[in-house]
């Protein structure tokens, strides 16, 4: 059985997310159901230098502390590539002159809708990005060989999703999963 939404109403709403409440029909009889919407679609960025080096950022995020991740953030309503280079520069300093697109993907697909493209980004350059990163929240830039960022994941040290399946793309596109 399909799923059928009989009424929606907004519960909530700021300029990153629409928060609805909606009364649906679904495979087990009448509910309700929550979801939550990005008011834009979010980027993730494997960077990778030319000695296959990973570049993660290393901040405090205010739902689950500590966080090990690739650059990423919202796009803002600009084409995801756009946002892409410009989350990447802003969060650890670097530009790149080639880009590839891995894939789109959907996070926490049971009760939001929150679209995700994935970049690979090679043959960088690094620049000095003090003030952005600061005001990005971004308490340090890392390097890792990929299969050490592997290993972050395997050690429990590396726990965003979003960052995980990034590298899975990148993995998948790169023929290497150590």
């Amino acid at each position: 059985m399909a799923w059928s939404t009989r009424a929606s109403r907004t519960v909530y709403e700021n300029r990153w997310i629409h928060v609805r409440e909606d009364d649906v029909t679904g495979p087990h009889g009448d509910g309700i159901y929550g979801v939550v919407r990005m008011q834009h679609p979010a980027v993730f960025v494997i960077a990778l230098d030319d000695r296959e080096r990973v570049c993660l950022v290393e901040l405090d995020r205010y739902t689950t502390g500590r966080s090990i991740e690739v650059p990423a953030g919202g796009s803002d309503g600009e084409d995801p590539l756009v946002a892409a280079q410009r989350e990447l520069l802003e969060e650890a300093g670097i530009t790149a002159s080639t880009w590839h697109h891995l894939g789109r993907m959907n996070a926490l697909n049971g009760i939001a809708d929150a679209p995700e493209d994935v970049f690979l980004a090679r043959d960088l350059t690094i620049t000095d990005a003090t003030a952005s990163q600061h005001e990005e929240g971004i308490d340090a830039v890392r390097w890792v060989p990929f299969a050490g960022a592997l290993d972050l994941i395997a050690d429990g040290e590396i726990t965003d999703g979003e960052t995980i399946a990034a590298l899975a793309f990148a993995g998948i596109r790169l023929g290497r999963f150590r």
